[in-house]
């Protein structure tokens, strides 16, 4: 009896190590989180003290407002929002067909193609920048949005091996049940494996977004009128020739943090169960 009881003693113990462990490790990783906020509402006298005041003496709300009198800010949200959502849903529509017919076609050279599609993964965007852009040019695509929403309806290898995996965890006696029944591929791919996907879909859905909402350098390349700025790049022109705006800086950055916080907050749930899920048949 005394055994079991310093054992259950050892793993309370242990579990409240952990539980401190990882209280203090999410403490540690929201402080940049509360500083943005902090000189959000601060005046620009009071960002660059020292040692750095947490709590400002006079909230500035003001600050918020003025971001948009300073800068064409709901121009730069207007343009995430349209490259983001066609990002988006470019990325779930071409991902996902590709990793039903990875996941399930019988094809020759399936395996070879996947592994050649997972070996462009380890090539590194400063590889096929200049190439891209000289095709994107000879195009006409410059300035446009269209380099930052076609490439995501020729699919996202990370994405398709994601769905692929999670696929193939999916009993492949529903397949045959249902061709059984006189269903077609593609009735298949939408009708049962879509909705069992809901969860890697929300993952997918969730990187997607993010990836999308905060890239800097794509825009960057691309995109010269200032009226088709994304708010990532938006950002960066907060910081002028003889200075840094910071507290309208960190109150763009909070503004432009709350979709992706309000996403993952709704989302979490599938997400983490994408994510867990995936792989488990291989």
């Amino acid at each position: 009896m005394r055994h079991k009881d310093s054992r259950f003693a050892k793993i309370r113990t242990l579990k409240i190590i952990t539980y401190i462990i990882v209280t203090l490790g999410a403490f540690i990783s929201i402080i940049p989180f509360l500083w943005m906020l902090s000189t959000s509402l601060k005046t620009p006298s009071e960002v660059l003290l020292f040692p750095p005041k947490w709590i400002p003496s006079r909230p500035m709300f003001s600050n918020y407002r003025e971001i948009f009198n300073f800068l064409p800010f709901f121009t730069f949200i207007k343009n995430s929002v349209i490259v983001t959502f066609a990002s988006m849903v470019g990325q779930i529509i071409s991902s996902s067909l590709v990793a039903f017919g990875f996941g399930r076609m019988r094809f020759p050279g399936r395996d070879a193609l996947f592994m050649v599609m997972l070996s462009t993964l380890m090539l590194p965007y400063a590889v096929t920048m200049i190439p891209v852009y000289v095709i994107f040019r000879s195009l006409g695509w410059l300035n446009t949005f269209k380099p930052l929403i076609v490439p995501a309806f020729l699919g996202n290898p990370f994405f398709i091996f994601l769905l692929r995996q999670f696929i193939m965890s999916i009993p492949i006696e529903l397949d045959e049940a249902a061709k059984i029944d006189g269903c077609s591929s593609f009735r298949i791919f939408y009708q049962i494996i879509i909705p069992l996907c809901k969860p890697a879909l929300t993952a997918v859905v969730v990187f997607s977004f993010v990836g999308s909402w905060n890239d800097f350098l794509a825009p960057l390349i691309y995109l010269s009128d200032i009226e088709k700025y994304t708010i990532s790049v938006g950002l960066r022109m907060f910081q002028g020739q003889y200075g840094t705006y910071f507290h309208l800086l960190m109150a763009a950055s909070t503004v432009a943090l709350l979709p992706v916080l309000i996403l993952f907050f709704f989302a979490q749930r599938y997400f983490i169960e994408g994510i867990t899920l995936t792989g488990l048949k291989g």
